[in-house]
């Protein structure tokens, strides 16, 4: 569905009603603190559609929920019900009922919540090791809702020699990656890559040796590259 590249922008945030802080309501944050910014976006098809990328190298997880963490949470058994959590979240999710910290995930995420697969999980999806994407997820079905794009896409690019971070989800009763993509069924979509794959296409696609300087470089310093 991806035939052109237009533009790459780091730790991204869209403009307006779609910036993190009004679309999810994460105010008092800035890029890449205390705030969804994803890693990279990527404006493609004549910038009709936008990629939401988080990039991982070494980290183990998606990291834990804050607010379950968070002391003023006095119910965190209510978490480790996951069906219960999506179907009313206005009482069983902290981010929800926190007094003057409320986000707006779950206000996008709701009407994309595949039930069936939710109901198997052994807690909420962002309670243990999947609360970035989770956050991500949120961003791009809010952005996507909108309709300035006519393709959002929330993704992530990994190192298929790190394990634990595909293993992290299993611990929630996710499938890994490939059952995260099952969770929501919204306008967004989920896709997955990993660093070695690019590589390999952009080594495998240049012409008269154009990227031979980057190629070495990305060989020398992340080892990845033939």
């Amino acid at each position: 569905e991806i035939n052109s590249l237009e533009d790459i922008e780091l730790e991204h945030a869209e403009e307006g009603e779609l910036h993190p802080s009004q679309l999810l309501r994460e105010e008092g944050g800035g890029r890449g603190t205390n705030q969804t910014s994803p890693d990279l976006g990527l404006k493609v098809n004549d910038c009709d559609g936008l990629v939401l990328v988080e990039v991982k190298f070494t980290e183990h997880s998606f990291y834990r929920c804050s607010a379950r963490r968070h002391e003023s949470n006095f119910d965190r058994d209510r978490c480790e019900n996951a069906a219960e959590v999506a179907r009313n979240p206005k009482q069983q999710c902290h981010w929800e009922t926190w007094e003057g910290r409320e986000r707006r995930y779950w206000e996008h995420l709701k009407p994309a919540v595949n039930h069936d697969v939710i109901a198997g999980l052994n807690h909420c999806p962002a309670m243990q090791h999947g609360y970035q994407l989770f956050r991500q997820q949120a961003l791009a079905e809010g952005i996507a809702k909108s309709g300035k794009y006519n393709l959002v896409v929330s993704a992530v690019a990994a190192d298929e020699r790190n394990k634990y971070l595909d293993a992290s989800l299993r611990h929630s009763g996710i499938a890994g990656f490939d059952g995260w993509g099952r969770l929501f069924k919204g306008k967004a979509k989920f896709a997955e890559f990993t660093h070695q794959k690019w590589v390999r296409w952009v080594q495998e696609h240049q012409t008269n040796g154009q990227w031979d300087d980057w190629l070495e470089y990305i060989r020398d310093r992340y080892g990845l590259g033939m």
